[in-house]
């Protein structure tokens, strides 16, 4: 595998808590809960992966800022770098023993993400792009976005939001404009996979709402450097800053888009 320092640095790290987490995910039934909010849980595997992902980006790079989902935000010394980290996207799922989560790592340069991992633990697979480079599976593996032409040969995927989410009455619109026109709907409840998928043309689409950057900035870039396209839900809005988004390969982007922003 070709890539710059800072890449090989985060697939380090990746690799290093993911190490951990299966580990843990193997004693999935010790391990000890505490509770966020409803469906939104957080475990000691989760803190500790993060705790690990930081000791290894840090302790290299010093100087640059952190965006991590369990630790927050802090600035660096370097204010033009920061590391956007989720160490456990899809905790539910792996608090119940679904093999579907991944850490997810990005790195970005005066505002913009210039570098990307996606790692899947239980399946041993590694979604990496960097900017200008292309989006890569494993080590040798170059992904594309699908090449689909037509609405109703295409599988989306998306999050269904769960408690008390105000988003959940458009999702459900969305659900009902989009299956008739679409091949299916999958809701995996990782969205650093969903965008992995995208990328690597196992689902044609994605969207979602109420999504933070470190669930989808390393996502967004696979898709770009796979081909294909991500932009705001709304024409007003900004997919990593605000957390709402739609991705797609070229043929179908606007369709689906089309669909979406009808609702």
């Amino acid at each position: 595998m070709q890539g710059s320092a800072n890449l090989n640095l985060m697939i380090k790290a990746a690799r290093r808590a993911g190490r951990s987490l299966v580990k843990d995910f193997r004693e999935v039934e010790n391990l000890q809960v505490s509770t966020k909010g409803p469906g939104d849980f957080v475990s000691k595997a989760d803190q500790e992966a993060e705790r690990v992902i930081k000791e290894e980006l840090m302790g290299a790079r010093p100087t640059y800022g952190w965006l991590g989902e369990e630790t927050g935000a802090a600035a660096g010394a370097d204010p033009t770098r920061r590391w956007i980290v989720d160490p456990l996207d899809g905790t539910t799922n792996f608090l119940h023993g679904l093999p579907h989560w991944a850490v997810s790592i990005a790195l970005e340069h005066k505002g913009e993400i210039i570098s990307a991992v996606v790692y899947d633990p239980a399946k041993d697979e590694m979604f990496w792009a960097e900017k200008g480079s292309g989006a890569w599976l494993n080590d040798t593996r170059r992904i594309r976005v699908s090449g689909r032409r037509h609405m109703h040969e295409a599988i989306f995927a998306t999050g269904v939001p769960f408690g008390a989410k105000k988003t959940l009455p458009a999702t459900m619109k969305d659900l009902a404009k989009l299956m008739p026109a679409c091949a299916g709907v999958r809701r995996w409840g990782a969205a650093s996979l969903d965008l992995a998928y995208v990328a690597a043309g196992r689902y044609d689409g994605y969207w979602e709402r109420e999504l933070n950057a470190w669930d989808i900035a390393a996502g967004v870039l696979l898709v770009k450097e796979a081909g294909g396209m991500v932009s705001g839900l709304r024409e007003d809005q900004d997919p990593i800053e605000d957390g709402a988004l739609v991705a797609g390969n070229e043929g179908l982007f606007e369709p689906f888009r089309k669909i979406l922003r009808e609702v």
